[in-house]
């Protein structure tokens, strides 16, 4: 099932993509479930898939502005250089790391797919990141590796956008370059966890203006899913809406020679097919 979050006709909603459209289930779940974030705490999917049995669509995906799937996460992970072939592209060695490497974004940082991903009035060094995103569906502390994917709700995409001069304003400090204002995106939609029957064998490809400029296998994760769930409920509980942007693959704009740098017109598209296409055109930030 495709769970998409939205605003129609100016209110913000949240439905299911079927091959028609889009059928709202605020409109005939909401007064037991506003938002995705309270139907994936509630553990709502069997009452989603029979609110939409038997209906016809509210809208097509034309006819709303896309936000995140989960447009209010309490915590937004992202995870730093966790392929081998990044690791090898971002480091002076290629010594693989012993511990995931952290940090969080805002909300605010990101967009829905088909939004505008802005390109800063104090940077020209909008950097793009594709990614695989975990949506966490079952709270949870000290989770063990073996019981990780009972913890996954859906999966999504990322471009995660990053000025990369402005990660150089702290010696150990990334927080400022990886959360200006709509620098990045996640979406379309979350697709869930029982369509991707195997996370680990997914393909995920970025391209830029229709040339490739990432392509990497889910195999090739330093840490993998497991890995990164336990990890990180080991200090702080995961709970339902929480974010996990699992880190890019080699390709990425500062690291080719001269370097590739988003300019405004530019379109990229984030893909895996289990999943879908992220597609944001870039554009100067107002």
């Amino acid at each position: 099932m495709r769970i998409v979050s939205y605003i129609a006709k100016g209110a913000p909603s949240y439905g299911v993509v079927t091959a028609d459209g889009i059928i709202d289930l605020k409109k005939r779940l909401g007064d037991r479930f506003a938002d995705v974030r309270s139907l994936i705490a509630a553990d709502g999917l069997r009452a989603a898939r029979a609110a939409i049995a038997s209906q016809h669509p509210d809208y097509s995906i034309e006819e709303v502005v896309l936000l995140p799937p989960v447009p209010d996460p309490e915590k937004l992970w992202c995870i730093g250089v966790n392929y081998k072939d990044r690791n090898a592209e971002y480091k002076d060695n290629s010594d693989l790391p012993k511990y995931p490497s952290l940090f969080v974004r805002n909300a605010s940082s990101v967009v829905g797919s088909g939004q505008p991903v802005e390109k800063s009035l104090v940077s020209d060094q909008l950097d793009y990141e594709g990614e695989l995103v975990l949506v966490i569906g079952k709270e949870g502390r000290h989770i063990p590796r073996e019981r990780a994917f009972e913890h996954i709700f859906g999966m999504t995409l990322c471009n995660e956008g990053t000025i990369r001069d402005w990660l150089r304003h702290g010696k150990f400090n990334v927080t400022q370059g990886k959360n200006f204002d709509r620098s990045g995106s996640i979406g379309p939609w979350m697709v869930t966890a029982d369509a991707i029957p195997d996370p680990t064998a997914l393909e995920l490809t970025t391209t830029l203006n229709g040339r490739q400029v990432q392509h990497t296998r889910t195999d090739d994760l330093i840490f993998d899913i497991p890995t990164l769930i336990a990890y990180i409920s080991a200090f702080t509980e995961l709970v339902p809406g929480d974010i996990i942007s699992t880190g890019t693959p080699e390709g990425v704009g500062f690291a080719r020679k001269p370097p590739l740098w988003l300019r405004p017109g530019d379109v990229v598209e984030v893909a895996i097919s289990s999943i879908g296409t992220l597609r944001n055109t870039v554009a100067d930030e107002a």
